[in-house]
């Protein structure tokens, strides 16, 4: 299974970025495999799990949690391609074996009163400049980086 998480900038721009192995840790730590040094990104933050011809997101305790298509993960969920993956301020597009062929940004969410924490897209942080200078991915050499840096 071939999975791209597709990035959402403020500006309107996108980028893809696959994922590094079929056990995928994301988190502010520099022994995860997807590093993203924003204080709003636990230190290990969320797992990603190919097996079985699914992808599996599982929270790691995270401090602000771990979103799929706007509905906070507590325990494993089970993710289908063109959904919309939350991480701190950081949206993605899940991109599954070339489905959905073109990515589209999340649709505007009006929080509910009973909402404690609403899907967020990257512009929602209208404060927080994102440096992505220092992300790194383990072992994948220097695209993800390169990649993060044209953005």
């Amino acid at each position: 299974m071939d999975v791209n998480l597709i990035l959402f900038k403020k500006n309107g721009s996108q980028k893809s970025f696959p994922l590094p192995s079929n056990l995928t840790v994301i988190g502010r730590r520099r022994d995860c495999d997807l590093v993203v040094p924003l204080m709003k990104v636990s230190r290990r933050h969320c797992q990603l799990d190919l097996s079985e011809n699914e992808l599996k997101i599982r929270d790691l305790g995270s401090r602000n949690g771990t979103f799929l298509n706007g509905q906070r993960v507590n325990g494993d969920a089970t993710a289908k391609p063109g959904d919309y993956l939350q991480i701190g301020p950081l949206v993605f597009q899940l991109q599954i074996d070339g489905n959905p062929p073109q990515a589209a940004p999340p649709p505007p969410t009006k929080p509910k009163p009973t909402d404690k924490e609403p899907l967020l897209t990257a512009d929602d942080d209208e404060d927080e400049e994102f440096d992505f200078s220092d992300l790194d991915i383990e072992d994948s050499g220097d695209s993800f980086l390169d990649e993060l840096e044209e953005l």
